[in-house]
């Protein structure tokens, strides 16, 4: 890792564990920083804090204290959950404190040269797609991020011969001052996390930044069928290579004759592609024109989409059953991505759907309800959800408690041929810690039946 003094005797503040606070105030510590760790959860039951303690860092919890920010802290490393209208984070920027996130400190520190991957939906899938990809040509990758281990703890031990395929929020994005790989990729742009950002304009603002700081010898790999996404980063000074599923692109990533072309150059046969669905067209496209900038061969890429089959949570098959698939589809946190699993399939389906209630309502989801049979809701959203149904014309549906529950009621209303799909369309945090356990609780029930 380079061994940088930006940080050196200067007064950090991180805010806010988890596994990213934790990563980056040990990393600080060995920067030679004076760390200060403030989180919400009481010391006696925050192992991690304690952790850190043992190590000699200084720890507050149990609240966000804003006096503390009378000690004069240089920086603050912020929890990418954390909103920045949290009042210790507001204070720190009306005193022009920077508030950045850990990812800032992975970049500064990484040896390897770094593949940022962002967007709305389609991230993890085009994460996992291009280091696979990477891994099968020997191009040397590693994982890190929102999907693997935190970007600060694999830069650590990075080396220069080597490549990090990082998976970044716009929660991430926000908090970069110095950020900038040397390939960016944007998978699109849609309404999301409105809660957390205020109004679109600045969630694409933040994705945006992921090109801020490119230079001309750097890459902007972005969705050519997007308009808004092509004046959001207006800006870049990188090489931009657009992707679509629409239409051919020169000089970029595109479909033509049933195959994938990047530059002319065709890649690989839709037929040799396992992955499902429709909307991971776009990923493949991302992921195959990284890799075409590094050099990798065709082989590789149609081996890893010869035999790639998903992502655990994003349109997972866990089972068949008596004829009947079962589809895990958690990750699933807002109507786009639940759209896009919808479209996959065209047997009769039985949808499980709702969770954390954000406002808004889910009859946009109706022009793509033609397959279901049956809605099985639950969550804060149920309500809203057996109303979206009723005027879409399902003639079953059923409200339950939990996703453990809707399971077996799925199953019970299933037949031979049918497809259960799980596909939220919501967060999981009125009932889960994460999407994950979610998905994990689906594919426990449907296991046990």
């Amino acid at each position: 890792m380079k061994n940088i003094t930006k940080f050196k005797h200067k007064k950090v503040l991180v805010l806010g564990l988890a596994k990213s606070g934790v990563s980056a105030a040990s990393l600080l510590h060995k920067l030679e920083a004076f760390v200060t760790v403030n989180d919400q959860k009481p010391l006696s039951a925050n192992p991690e804090a304690q952790g850190l303690l043992q190590e000699g860092i200084k720890v507050i919890c149990g609240s966000h204290p804003i006096e503390l920010l009378d000690e004069g802290f240089q920086y603050v490393i912020k929890n990418p959950g954390i909103p920045y209208h949290n009042p210790l984070i507001k204070k720190a920027m009306e005193k022009n404190i920077p508030v950045l996130t850990e990812v800032e400190l992975a970049y500064l520190i990484s040896e390897a040269e770094m593949i940022g991957i962002t967007g709305t939906n389609g991230k993890t899938t085009t994460t996992t797609l291009l280091f696979e990809m990477l891994k099968e040509d020997n191009q040397k990758p590693l994982i890190a991020g929102n999907i693997g281990t935190v970007a600060s703890e694999v830069a650590q031990d990075a080396k220069e011969d080597e490549k990090m395929v990082v998976e970044l929020s716009s929660f991430q994005l926000m908090g970069t001052q110095e950020f900038a790989p040397h390939i960016a990729i944007i998978t699109n742009l849609y309404d999301a996390h409105l809660d957390y950002h205020g109004d679109l304009n600045e969630y694409w603002k933040a994705k945006s930044n992921i090109t801020k700081n490119q230079t001309e010898k750097d890459y902007l790999i972005i969705n050519g069928d997007q308009e808004h996404v092509q004046d959001t980063v207006s800006f870049t000074k990188a090489q931009v290579i657009r992707f679509s599923t629409e239409k051919e692109i020169e000089g970029g990533a595109y479909i033509k004759d049933r195959a994938i072309y990047f530059k002319d150059e065709k890649v690989v046969d839709l037929s040799s592609i396992v992955l499902p669905g429709a909307h991971n067209l776009e990923n493949i496209l991302c992921a195959v024109a990284a890799c075409k900038i590094y050099g990798v061969s065709n082989d590789s890429i149609k081996k890893v989409l010869s035999t790639f089959g998903g992502v655990k949570h994003r349109t997972q098959f866990v089972r068949e059953m008596n004829g009947i698939k079962f589809y895990n589809d958690s990750k699933a946190t807002n109507s786009l991505a639940t759209k896009s699993a919808l479209k996959a399939f065209e047997s009769p389906t039985i949808l499980l759907a709702g969770g954390l209630d954000r406002g808004n309502e889910f009859d946009d989801l109706i022009p793509f309800l033609g397959n279901v049979k049956t809605l099985i809701t639950f969550g804060e959203t149920s309500e809203k959800f057996v109303k979206t149904g009723e005027k879409a014309g399902i003639q079953t549906i059923i409200p339950v408690d939990n996703v453990e529950k809707a399971v077996p009621v799925a199953y019970e209303h299933a037949r031979e041929g049918d497809i259960v799909l799980l596909s939220p369309a919501c967060a999981s945090w009125d009932q889960y810690r994460t999407f994950e356990q979610r998905g994990d609780m689906f594919i426990e029930a449907v296991h046990k039946l």
